[in-house]
């Protein structure tokens, strides 16, 4: 499928356009990215096994659907592309998921991930930006949590994507012309501005879209997990970013890379949390729908706080937050989720 792309954007040498592999670009996360990276007038390739990802949702470039487990397919893929730089999207995501059944984590999530290190060093890819989590920092002694405090994971997630960014690091250590920034994400919610893309998974974790989902009629109550926390209301604070705002910093990652800038680790948050019923009451107020919520025991792997020290990459990244409000984030994403609803009964 292919996709007219944006004004080109000339590399130093040759006069093309930069080319940008996105594994895990027909996701949620990844295909903003990828739109974004067509309208600014970059190449894209979009590696995707459809697993969780949806076709409709690349708007930009030429999507090729394939896993990073086929290395013969990966590998054939890059050398016709030759990429100047890889984004990598493609996990597994669920906490809980993760917990019950690890193996299926490090399985897609580290050795995937392998895989496609192998194929960019074969390949002579020399930038990579990496997806990576908060969950890597587990239970943080503070908060707000910064890029240099120990990694700790308490979930296989977690622990899948901290052995991701040793690979990283110890790669780049390795080898002088390979560099990279991995992006730890908080909580991401909302969607495209303009209605065409958005959060789509078959089964929503989030509890921004299980609210509103709810609030929909598609699910019959809201579940609260764990209300003995120890905060202010017992139940889990966290930091919640608007989509466009964290695609944005991937290419401002990406900028730095090709200006020549040095391997490093980001957080991506705004730099204060909420409660999970602060949110539900904010859900409530922005779709007028009072639905039902009931109170279950805590999830495994649930730190009670996560909020990020974002100084490091408003500094580092001269990246600038457009969408820092937690009602302007529900409210996009409850557009979303009636477009959505009205585009699956269609």
């Amino acid at each position: 499928m292919t996709v007219p792309q944006g004004k080109g954007m000339s590399s130093a040498a040759g006069g093309r356009r930069k080319r940008v592999l996105v594994t895990g670009g027909a996701g949620y996360i990844g295909s903003h990215v990828v739109r974004q990276l067509g309208e600014q007038g970059y190449e894209v390739l979009v590696y995707d096994n459809l697993s969780t990802g949806n076709d409709w949702a690349v708007l930009m470039g030429e999507l090729v659907v394939g896993d990073l487990a086929d290395s013969d397919q990966l590998r054939t893929v890059m050398d016709n592309f030759r990429p100047d730089a890889v984004i990598h999207f493609a996990a597994f995501i669920e906490v809980g998921e993760s917990v019950r059944n690890p193996l299926k984590y490090f399985r897609n999530n580290s050795a995937n991930a392998l895989n496609l290190l192998e194929s960019c060093r074969k390949c002579g890819v020399g930038a990579l930006i990496f997806s990576s989590t908060a969950a890597v920092y587990g239970i943080p002694r503070e908060n707000p949590v910064c890029e240099e405090a120990p990694l700790a994971p308490i979930n296989p997630y977690g622990a899948s994507k901290a052995m991701t960014e040793r690979f990283l690091a110890d790669l780049a250590f390795a080898d002088d012309g390979f560099r990279y920034v991995s992006l730890r994400y908080f909580n991401v919610a909302s969607a495209d501005p303009q209605g065409r893309i958005g959060q789509a998974y078959r089964n929503p974790t989030h509890l921004i879209t299980r609210a509103l989902k709810t609030a929909l009629g598609l699910f019959p109550r809201l579940e609260i997990f764990g209300t003995d926390y120890p905060t202010p209301d017992g139940t889990c604070v966290r930091d919640y970013i608007h989509v466009e705002d964290l695609a944005a910093a991937h290419l401002a990652a990406l900028s730095h890379l090709f200006g020549g800038g040095s391997s490093d680790v980001f957080n991506c948050g705004y730099g204060q949390g909420y409660s999970v019923r602060e949110v539900v009451k904010a859900v409530k107020e922005v779709t007028g729908i009072d639905f039902p919520v009931v109170e279950s025991p805590r999830r495994e792997g649930d730190p009670p706080v996560l909020i990020a020290a974002n100084e490091k990459i408003l500094r580092g990244l001269s990246w600038r937050p457009l969408y820092d409000d937690l009602r302007l984030i529900i409210q996009g994403a409850w557009d979303w989720e009636k477009t959505y609803l009205e585009k699956m009964r269609n």
